[in-house]
């Protein structure tokens, strides 16, 4: 049958779309109601322009290049089951809440598509884009700086979004339109979060600095056990176990039932505590100023005195912080799956697994020379606490390393021996060699 003579065809050649034509500009305020009738809890419009998603704009284009207006949205969650110190309640509120910010997403783009509009709802979390796992971006939208570009809230100290009136009790949601909207939203006037320090407090592993530092590897390795690298660890820990009792002295039976449970349900979060001890947001605040003796003893010590065990990276600032705050909760080192595959993801995943606290002392700048497969040049800086990778070389360095930069990453994932590339000058240095010891304990990971 040729083309011309399929029904199909010939249907569409003689009636035509049966779609109306999209419009090339959507009402503002007809694609906010869209979305709260379609569950949403507030709702706010970004265009692909907007400065503050310079960063994020060519991963967006690349997944749906006519993308030219961002719909973000929130969803509340229920914050007695957020602050349960059982996480089998607290967990099931995630994915719930999780399942339900997917599910307006995709009623809204249903919507839109029989509008004759173009759209795409990325997924509110999983899954991901898992064939660039590790050591790239594999989320196609970070719904957090979009939630704040387009007026749903700000950024606290514990890196996660707080709403003006729900607090940081809200899931996140963003589709992707491809028309302008006849207006856009702004940035609200004021941060929500009060400073009160209590996620300071309450996150087991120390990941959240009184001054707003962030360290990654901490909450990655204890949170995160379940997901990704944990998950990979785990699986590591099958393959090299000689028999079961070995994999069982390494193993406990709970953690086991916990991964069965993760794969068969959805993964566990082993903390979020920041989460649940943010007393933000109009909805929120009451018990918090009513009393705050109260609500310490009612919502924050549940958490802090909670036994439990903390997943940590050996000779790690969490280690020590757990130790040094928590006697009634345990530590395990484990491993957290965050190996580097390129140059490139190396220098980028150093400000990831620094440890400010294993650099106490550490006053140094280090230039990197990279040969072989992959060429590149850096200067990395560790001075009173702080870390700055640069590209190229600048200052005057205390140690200098040039590096074959396969023999580099498989030293950096312990899969090379650095004596062996030493004597093979695969690897040189010029300076004290007990720096490039003190560069190597800030990054346990």
């Amino acid at each position: 049958m040729k083309l011309d003579e399929h029904p199909t065809v010939r249907h569409f050649r003689q009636y035509g779309p049966q779609r109306p034509a999209a419009p090339a500009t959507l009402d503002a305020d007809g694609l906010r109601q869209l979305c709260l009738d379609c569950g949403a809890d507030d709702v706010g419009l970004v265009e692909i322009g907007r400065p503050a998603l310079d960063d994020q704009r060519a991963d967006i284009l690349h997944f749906f290049p006519p993308a030219k207006t961002l719909l973000s949205f929130v969803l509340r969650m229920n914050r007695e089951p957020i602050r349960s110190p059982a996480r089998s309640v607290a967990n099931l509120e995630f994915h719930h809440t999780g399942d339900a910010v997917n599910e307006i997403a995709r009623k809204v783009v249903a919507r839109l598509e029989a509008q004759g509009q173009r759209a795409v709802n990325p997924a509110m979390g999983f899954p991901m884009e898992m064939d660039r796992f590790p050591g790239n971006k594999i989320w196609v939208v970070s719904h957090k700086p979009v939630a704040v570009a387009a007026g749903l809230g700000m950024m606290g100290i514990h890196r996660n979004v707080i709403h003006p009136k729900f607090g940081n009790f809200i899931l996140l949601g963003t589709v992707l339109i491809d028309a302008e909207a006849t207006r856009y939203d702004q940035p609200v006037d004021y941060n929500p979060c009060l400073e009160c320090k209590l996620c300071v407090a309450a996150c087991p592993v120390g990941a959240i600095a009184p001054d707003g530092g962030f360290n990654f590897a901490a909450c990655y390795t204890h949170n995160y056990r379940e997901f990704m690298g944990g998950f990979t660890d785990w699986v590591e820990k099958i393959a090299s176990s000689k028999s079961a009792l070995d994999y069982r002295r390494q193993v406990s039976d709970p953690e086991s039932a916990s991964m069965w449970q993760s794969l068969s349900f959805g993964p566990n979060y082993k903390a979020a505590y920041c989460l649940s001890v943010c007393p933000a947001g109009e909805d929120v605040i009451g018990p918090y100023l009513t009393s705050k003796a109260s609500y310490l003893n009612d919502v924050v010590r549940p958490l802090t005195e909670k036994e439990e065990t903390i997943y940590v990276t050996a000779g790690s600032d969490a280690e020590d912080h757990v130790a040094r705050r928590f006697p009634k909760k345990n530590t395990k080192r484990v491993g957290n799956g965050l190996r580097v595959r390129t140059i490139p993801t190396f220098l980028r995943g150093l400000s990831l697994s620094f440890q400010p606290g294993k650099s106490k002392g550490l006053d140094a700048v280090f230039h990197f020379s990279f040969t072989g497969k992959e060429v590149a040049q850096a200067t990395v800086t560790i001075r009173g606490g702080k870390l700055t990778v640069e590209e190229g070389h600048t200052g005057e360095p205390n140690l200098r390393v040039t590096a074959d930069s396969e023999t580099w990453l498989g030293f950096v994932t312990r899969e090379r021996s650095l004596a062996w590339a030493l004597l093979r000058r695969r690897i040189r240095i010029h300076g004290r060699p007990g720096l490039l010891v003190a560069f190597g304990k800030c990054f346990p990971a």
